[in-house]
């Protein structure tokens, strides 16, 4: 019997299967605009998100634990999985879901070691060779971007729509994408086969963080779930 990738990932992350990546907020305290952090948060939540990565590049390690803590018992009361950008230890500390890691973080093999085949890992790519070593070394999802220009990552490799595409024929493992995903630009990915959009400030700089992220949802299903 010969098993292809499909059936490997199957076989091998049943548990993970269910996952549902459709909004998948990335936090920036910065983007936060007319409320508090944590309240941003719970709104966002509320309005549809199924997934949230607490991204905290300039604090201390102190200072993002007691943050992840506090995010912690938000996605849990709202059964969302809430994953941890780069930092491993504190990953394991809160026991969140499980870690993103972007190609100059830790080697993805080494970051599956440390979490153990339990967590989620995930892993930023811009190619499809890189998406094809995250998926060989043990992520369980990639990140694709950034497609657009946009403000949270200035320096920001872009992405073709054609190297997304190839990268979503060779890769059966799920794809969120990243990078000036917004209103507009949701219909451009309707018949790509993504599995959810990764988004801050969509969603944490708008005046109604809560219908934002309700509006946001609906036209993924919309554009890129009905039309499959």
């Amino acid at each position: 019997m010969i098993c292809t990738a499909m059936d490997y990932l199957m076989i091998n992350n049943r548990h993970k299967m269910n996952i549902d990546y459709s909004l998948y907020l990335v936090t920036d305290r910065h983007a936060v605009r007319n409320s508090d952090f944590i309240t941003a948060i719970q709104n966002a939540l509320i309005g549809g998100c199924t997934m949230v990565q607490l991204r905290e590049k300039d604090t201390s390690g102190y200072d993002f634990y007691t943050l992840a803590v506090q995010v912690k018992k938000l996605t849990d009361h709202y059964h969302v999985p809430l994953i941890i950008n780069d930092r491993i230890d504190i990953a394991l500390a809160v026991n969140a879901a499980g870690v993103h890691i972007g190609q100059h973080d830790m080697p993805a093999i080494i970051a599956r070691k440390l979490l153990g085949k339990d967590k989620l890992l995930g892993v930023s790519v811009t190619s499809v060779k890189q998406a094809q070593a995250a998926m060989a070394d043990g992520a369980d999802y990639i990140g694709v971007g950034a497609m657009f220009p946009t403000n949270t990552k200035k320096d920001a490799c872009i992405v073709t729509m054609a190297e997304l595409r190839k990268i979503r024929a060779v890769i059966p493992l799920p794809i969120v994408i990243i990078g000036g995903i917004d209103i507009d630009t949701i219909p451009f990915f309707q018949d790509i086969g993504i599995n959810g959009l990764a988004l801050i400030s969509a969603i944490l700089s708008q005046p109604d963080i809560r219908q934002s992220a309700a509006t946001l949802k609906q036209q993924f299903i919309k554009c890129c779930i009905n039309n499959e």
